[in-house]
C-alpha cells in the first residue's frame, strides 16, 4: 500500500510529458564558463582584429575573383555575408547575457559576503567601544601618572617655603659635624 503511494502522481511535481523519450542533458556551470570564455573572447581587440582581416578578405575575393569563383557577389549586395554576420551576432548576444547574468550572481554573493563582513566589523567596533568606554570608567577612579605629577607640583609650591627652610636646617649641622 505505501508504495502505491509513492507511485502516483505528485501535485508538486511536473509529470514527465515523454516518458520514452530522454532529453540531453548538460551541465549548466560548463555551459557557463564556457560562454564566458567566448563573451570574453569576443571583447577583446584580437576578435575585432581577427573579424576585420575575414571581412577584409571575404569582401576583397568576392570583388576581385573572377566570376566563376565568387561565392557572395557583390551583385547580390555580400548576402551571404550579412547572413554570416547575424548568425554570429544571434549567437554572440545570450552568450553575452548569459556571461553577464553569471557574473552578476558572482557579484552578488560578493556583495552579500561584504556586507556581512562589514556588519562583523561594526559588531566588533561596537564591542571594543564599550570595552575602552568601560577601561576609561575604572581608570578614571585610579591615580594616574599626570594627576600624581600635578598633585605633588601642587604639594611642593604649598609647601615650598616651608621646604626651603628645612632643608637649610638640615644642612647646618651636617655641615658644621
Amino acid at each position: 500500500m505505501a508504495r502505491d503511494a509513492g507511485r502516483r502522481a505528485r501535485l508538486d511535481q511536473p509529470r514527465d510529458v515523454r516518458p520514452g523519450v530522454s532529453l540531453p542533458r548538460y551541465d549548466p556551470e560548463t555551459f557557463g564558463r564556457l560562454s564566458e570564455r567566448v563573451a570574453r573572447f569576443l571583447g577583446t581587440w584580437r576578435f575585432i582584429g581577427y573579424m576585420t582581416l575575414f571581412i577584409a578578405a571575404w569582401l576583397l575575393w568576392n570583388v576581385f575573383a573572377p566570376s566563376g569563383l565568387q561565392f557572395d557577389p557583390k551583385r547580390l549586395n555580400f548576402t551571404l555575408l550579412t547572413l554570416l554576420l547575424s548568425l554570429q551576432a544571434s549567437y554572440a548576444a545570450p552568450l553575452i547575457l548569459l556571461a553577464q547574468n553569471r557574473q552578476a550572481d558572482r557579484d552578488r554573493v560578493q556583495y552579500e559576503q561584504d556586507r556581512a563582513l562589514s556588519e562583523r566589523a561594526v559588531a566588533d567596533t561596537e564591542y571594543l567601544a564599550r570595552e575602552v568606554a568601560a577601561i576609561r570608567v575604572a581608570l578614571g577612579e585610579v591615580a594616574t601618572r599626570d594627576y600624581i605629577r600635578g598633585e605633588l607640583q601642587r604639594l611642593l609650591e604649598e609647601i615650598g617655603p616651608r621646604a626651603a627652610a628645612a632643608a637649610a636646617a638640615d644642612e647646618e649641622p651636617a655641615g658644621t659635624g
